[in-house]
């Protein structure tokens, strides 16, 4: 076999792999990671849903007021510990998602990985009550983001 033979069947076979490979990657470079929360049914029946960014793939990311310090110094604040789970020296974690809208408030809680109903109630409570967030965003645009954060309790 010739070298300008093996040159040209390598040639040939580069230029599909090549094209393949931009085709693969366009959709990732241009656009954001979103996601779809429920947002509940509708008089027909049928289960609605919007459209979301997730957290780690905006231009800007959503931030509580203060930075993430300020957070945990809300949390830390907040936070009651159930009687009921006390006594019983019941710890964990609960593991919540929220929506930051484009305005900043909170909205769409959910726990995603719960601990002891009273924990998880706990968790929701404190969510409900912070303050609005500043929005995250994507190019020049706010938008909503997906937020995931867990809630410690522990003794």
């Amino acid at each position: 076999m010739s070298l300008t033979f093996i040159h040209h069947s390598l040639r040939l076979l580069l230029i599909p792999a090549a094209a393949f490979l931009t085709f693969l990657a366009a959709p990732f470079s241009s656009t954001a990671q979103t996601c779809r929360v429920s947002i509940g049914s509708g008089a027909d029946g049928c289960h609605n849903y919007k459209e979301v960014f997730e957290y780690d793939f905006v231009d800007q990311k959503p931030q509580f007021p203060g930075g993430r310090e300020a957070l945990m110094e809300f949390i830390n604040k907040t936070r009651h510990y159930p009687k009921e789970a006390y006594e019983q020296g019941i710890e964990g974690r609960v593991t919540c998602s929220f929506v930051v809208n484009p305005d900043g408030n909170i909205s769409h809680l959910r726990v995603i990985k719960g601990s002891h109903s009273s924990l998880n109630l706990e968790a929701m409570r404190i969510l409900a009550e912070m303050p609005n967030w500043t929005p995250g965003k994507h190019g020049d645009k706010c938008v909503p983001v997906r937020v995931v954060h867990c809630i410690p309790f522990r003794k």
